[in-house]
């Protein structure tokens, strides 16, 4: 019955569960690409090449970003970040709904290129406080990196009024039954199914 594909962009601060939300998503929910983002960042302990990020040498991305791969992309804490523009592209003529992982500078350069083909969810935590515990808790960055996150993130909240929908993680269930209804509700709309067929199967 899906005639067209849609975007979910999904956007808040490092640390506020974004990953968590989106993978459990997937594993529940068909028709769904997740574009995986390359970056020149190094990979983390616990992280797979392919699964959460494509990592790259800086040199490969400056070669993607000439040849004009990227649908999106940002240096961001000196690493560069970017959506892979082809495989996107394939996904959403095939009719899935794509979900991008990015932060706000990504998410207004991929909304001015589709404009009403996204839904966009900011998710944050209750405060900065929570955010700074969670950075700590995972392990894997030092003070000032996690610093320079929280100072990122406080400039990512002023962007919050951009997107249609909040939810605040501070309840992982409740935050999910959340993000799943947002995700159920873009299968539904109109203007993305084939009407046409509806139709036609309902008279005949």
């Amino acid at each position: 019955m899906v005639n067209k594909g849609q975007i979910l962009v999904v956007s808040g601060p490092s640390g506020s569960g974004k990953s968590t939300l989106i993978q459990k998503l997937m594993k529940e929910e068909e028709n769904i690409y997740f574009s995986i983002s390359n970056t020149t960042r190094e990979i983390r302990s616990g992280e797979k090449h392919g699964v959460n990020y494509y990592y790259v040498s800086e040199d490969e991305f400056k070669q993607g970003i000439e040849k004009e791969q990227f649908l999106e992309w940002a240096l961001v804490h000196k690493n560069y970040y970017g959506t892979s523009l082809k495989p996107a592209m394939e996904a959403l003529e095939k009719g899935k709904i794509v979900i991008f992982d990015i932060d706000v500078q990504g998410y207004n350069i991929v909304k001015e290129k589709f404009k009403d083909d996204i839904v966009s969810v900011f998710i944050t935590t209750r405060n900065k406080k929570d955010l700074e515990t969670r950075l700590n808790s995972r392990k894997t960055e030092n003070k000032d990196v996690i610093e320079k996150r929280i100072m990122n993130a406080v400039g990512e909240m002023e962007h919050i009024k951009e997107y249609d929908y909040l939810i605040i993680n501070d309840d992982l269930d409740i935050s999910y039954s959340a993000f799943k209804s947002i995700f159920n509700s873009m299968k539904y709309k109109t203007a993305y199914l084939n009407l046409r067929n509806v139709i036609d199967d309902w008279i005949y």
